[in-house]
């Protein structure tokens, strides 16, 4: 505010500019907006292309424990979807993952990060990495896995000869341009070559530069979200990320700007934040090609966590950036995914809810549900609905 001629004289002989902030926006501050066309569910196709591959469903499962283990992988694999296995998780640290995950279950919430910080210190062994990747190929599954970038370089060549579909290279926060003392880090595009033939997958990231940068290293895939997960603390310890909605927009953005320039088609993929079919739909109407869940998958019956959730950097030695999270084991993943339901909250049948989100709008794929109107509205979940909230909805939904 000026407060006097002098502080206005003096601020109008100067170059220097005050920070500048943008509003932005999550699920619960938007709306999608029906048209003047619907359409028959049964017509719409929600499927999703990454390299070579067409998958009937646009839903990745978490790159985390508690959700999905090499059983997990093959079962959503096998209803369309895909389930990330980490490389830098129990699988390919221990022989017997399972009696792990059993420990970090039965302890109380105090000792689970203590524990969790002590097993992840084991490295990843070689020829688990190898054995995970071949024993979901044999049970029919897509084999789809994900690395650190500081385990990329040794971990990939294994993971190809393993005959590896997918590699996603993770962090909190991924960029094409890195600064560090290494005399030559993690270069993507050298990554890219030396993988031919095996789609590269990074993120996260939330931002229009850094994306537009990462799709020009020639990877295949962005991974959108930093922070919005249940099980994740970034947000608090660190401070930093962007709500989904405005995040998947901007990257969206860079996609649509980059394929214009080059004809290359990269998706997007929002990860983390999504508890409901209706962010499911937000997610994919706001721009994204897919999207990727954690803690309603860790909430199926014979999911790995026993239905116990962690992100994937409460291992962190010095600064844990995730919490055990307690999401119990509620439904079937067949129910979470396909139905059907009794429930009204839009916590099941998440295929169901995208599909009837879709048709209403009169979209019958999913590049014309980008094109969907959007609003903000942050009156939408509860205008009207005082007597739903008081009787049915969960806290938090």
């Amino acid at each position: 505010m000026v407060t006097s001629e002098r502080t206005s004289t003096e601020l109008a002989a100067t170059s220097v500019k005050p920070k500048v902030l943008d509003h932005a926006y999550g699920y619960d501050d938007v709306a999608i907006v029906p048209g003047a066309v619907t359409t028959n569910p049964e017509l719409v196709e929600p499927t999703f292309t990454l390299g070579e591959q067409t998958f009937a469903i646009p839903i990745l499962a978490s790159a985390m424990d508690g959700v999905v283990d090499p059983d997990f992988a093959v079962r959503i694999s096998k209803m369309g979807g895909l389930g990330v296995l980490n490389l830098d998780g129990l699988w390919a640290k221990y022989e017997d993952a399972d009696a792990v995950l059993q420990e970090i279950a039965s302890a109380d919430l105090e000792e689970s990060t203590r524990i969790i910080q002590r097993v992840y210190q084991e490295p990843s062994k070689e020829h688990l990495i190898a054995e995970r990747i071949e024993w979901i190929k044999a049970q029919g599954g897509t084999a789809i896995v994900s690395v650190n970038p500081q385990n990329t370089k040794r971990f990939a060549p294994i993971t190809k000869e393993a005959g590896v579909d997918f590699l996603v290279v993770a962090a909190t926060v991924t960029t094409a341009r890195h600064v560090s003392r290494s005399l030559k880090g993690l270069q993507l595009d050298e990554l890219v070559q030396q993988m031919a033939g095996v789609p590269i997958l990074v993120g996260n990231t939330v931002d229009f530069t850094a994306t537009l940068e990462l799709m020009e290293t020639g990877i295949h895939g962005v991974l959108v979200g930093v922070g919005p997960g249940a099980a994740c603390t970034s947000r608090e310890v660190l401070g930093i990320g962007m709500p989904q909605v405005s995040a998947t927009i901007e990257t969206a953005y860079a996609r649509d700007v980059y394929f214009e320039r080059t004809g290359r088609y990269v998706p997007i993929i929002t990860d983390g934040g999504i508890r409901t079919g209706g962010d499911v739909s937000k997610s994919i109407c706001a721009g994204a090609d897919a999207v990727m869940i954690g803690s309603p998958f860790a909430a199926t019956e014979g999911a790995p966590g026993r239905g116990f959730h962690w992100g994937m950097a409460t291992p962190h030695a010095e600064l844990p950036r995730g919490v055990r999270v307690h999401v119990g084991q509620k439904h079937s993943l067949e129910t979470l995914l396909f139905g059907p339901t009794s429930k009204t909250d839009g916590t099941e049948n998440l295929v169901g809810a995208l599909r009837t989100s879709m048709a209403t709008c009169g979209a019958q794929s999913v590049k014309e549900f980008h094109a969907t109107r959007m609003i903000i509205a942050p009156s939408i979940k509860t205008e009207g609905k005082i007597y739903q909230m008081a009787q049915t909805r969960p806290a938090g939904i």
